[in-house]
């Protein structure tokens, strides 16, 4: 597995804006205490992984209905979809110069409810010791998902298969795709948001 990144310039995998908002005085606090206490760069992006996977709840899974889309928005309601979960954790990120992006799939919603292709959002990560990006999915464990930092070989959250008409998508994207930021924007609840999934990407457009 080769993983493509959209542009060669690092710095844009380092940016701050709106929604990867990590001068926001929260994520920066956040950030410097898990950062206390780590050996290395390493230790510290899964400790900044496994906190957003673990100890921010999807949406979804806690029943919740408010829509969360920013870095500091998720981090203050302690929820969010796995989208809005990965701005997060590209905010902690990049607040500690780590070069990270986004990453997306095409997968089936759910195969007895919802039998429709929608794409579902993660992280790709820039590991400086091994010279080398990794894709992180924090979406959120539970039965039947189990994704875990791994250096080597990659667990992410979903199995995507093929012959059902699911992707994997192997770019690192620098900024969060543009429809999927549309679909928060013109949603006021996540009920609303779960009817209208993005199933284009602005990237691929």
């Amino acid at each position: 597995m080769d993983l493509i990144l959209f542009t060669d310039n690092m710095d844009e995998y380092l940016k701050e804006d709106d929604v990867v908002n990590y001068g926001n005085e929260n994520i920066r606090r956040l950030a410097d205490t898990l950062y206390q206490g780590t050996s290395d760069e390493v230790e510290y992006i899964k400790k900044a992984y496994e906190y957003v996977r673990d100890q921010i709840a999807h949406s979804a899974d806690i029943k919740e209905d408010a829509i969360t889309c920013s870095a500091s928005e998720v981090l203050a309601a302690g929820h969010g979809i796995c989208f809005a979960k990965s701005h997060l954790l590209a905010a902690l990120l990049r607040y500690k110069s780590i070069p990270t992006g986004f990453c997306y799939q095409k997968l089936i919603l759910d195969d007895e409810t919802a039998p429709v292709l929608i794409y579902h959002g993660f992280n790709g990560v820039y590991v400086k010791e091994f010279h080398k990006w990794i894709r992180l999915d924090a979406r959120g464990n539970k039965e039947g998902v189990n994704a875990q930092f791994s250096l080597e070989k990659e667990q992410l959250a979903f199995h995507v298969r093929a012959e059902k008409g699911e992707e994997d998508g192997f770019v690192i994207y620098p900024d969060p795709d543009v429809k999927v930021l549309e679909k928060f924007r013109i949603h006021k609840t996540r009920t609303e948001l779960w009817n209208d999934l993005p199933t284009e990407l602005g990237y691929n457009s």
